[in-house]
């Protein structure tokens, strides 16, 4: 079987509480005795783009023993981003950042949905083409995982919903021609949530740093919008059997221990 830890919007930046939230879940990941055949964290990695919070990720996310594959969200800078996470230059300084993983068994591609300046999120042409690109050189029967930040679709959360992935019609014309692209992964909505885009399941991450309050949920305005400390940090592990069933489970992680 495949197997796949994914976490999202982990927003470190010079407190101890994100870092906290963050080191408990890697340390879960760590302690567990699986090698996981990736981790992904799909975006909002910094929470100000700043380089200190990258060299802190780098040291302390990218160091576990898995395969480590990220992207980023709105609240990442990309130059900084890949200077520091992947070390390399940008082609130029705001080109996307795409990535993809490939072993045995699964391709894995990571696409920025980020807009530099903006917090809703939309697929460049250059990364559709590079998505493309990847999809086309897969053999025939490799499933496809396909992420991203921004979700592509509405989820029921006015808010989060305003802010998602546009243009997504693009997405759904390219991936229909590639029966092998089995599920879309993302994050942003700092909720665990399922549902399905062009005919395939969208499995979103929850927050590592917080939980957002689903409508229902919210008794105190306009403001009362996210659970902080009132729960754990959560992540989601994406299982693929060898009989091509795809199985999402969702578990929250332990602090203080």
């Amino acid at each position: 079987m495949i197997v796949i830890a994914h976490l999202s919007d982990i927003h470190v930046d010079d407190s101890p509480r994100s870092r906290e939230r963050t080191k408990a879940t890697m340390g879960f990941l760590d302690s567990l005795p699986y090698d996981f055949d990736a981790v992904i964290v799909t975006g909002d990695l910094a929470d100000h783009g700043a380089e200190s919070e990258y060299v802190w990720i780098r040291e302390n996310v990218l160091s576990t023993r898995h395969p480590v594959l990220t992207c980023p969200g709105n609240h990442d800078r990309r130059d900084v981003f890949r200077r520091v996470l992947l070390g390399a230059e940008p082609p130029a300084p705001e080109a996307p950042v795409n990535q993809v993983l490939r072993r045995d068994g699964f391709v894995l591609a990571l696409c920025d949905s980020s807009i530099p300046g903006k917090d809703e999120g939309f697929l460049e042409d250059e990364t559709l083409t590079w998505l493309e690109e990847e999809l086309a050189r897969t053999p025939e029967g490799t499933p496809v995982f396909v992420g991203f930040h921004h979700p592509p679709a509405t989820l029921g959360m006015p808010y989060v919903d305003g802010l998602r992935q546009f243009g997504e019609d693009r997405l759904a014309a390219l991936t229909r021609r590639y029966p092998s692209v089995i599920a879309f992964l993302c994050g942003h909505s700092h909720t665990a949530a399922a549902t399905t885009f062009a005919g395939r399941p969208l499995l979103v991450a929850p927050g590592v740093v917080s939980t957002s309050k689903l409508p229902w949920e919210q008794s105190g305005g306009p403001s009362d919008y996210v659970y902080r400390d009132e729960m754990a940090p959560s992540l989601a592990f994406h299982l693929l059997s060898k009989d091509g069933r795809l199985t999402t489970h969702y578990r929250s992680v332990p602090l203080g221990g």
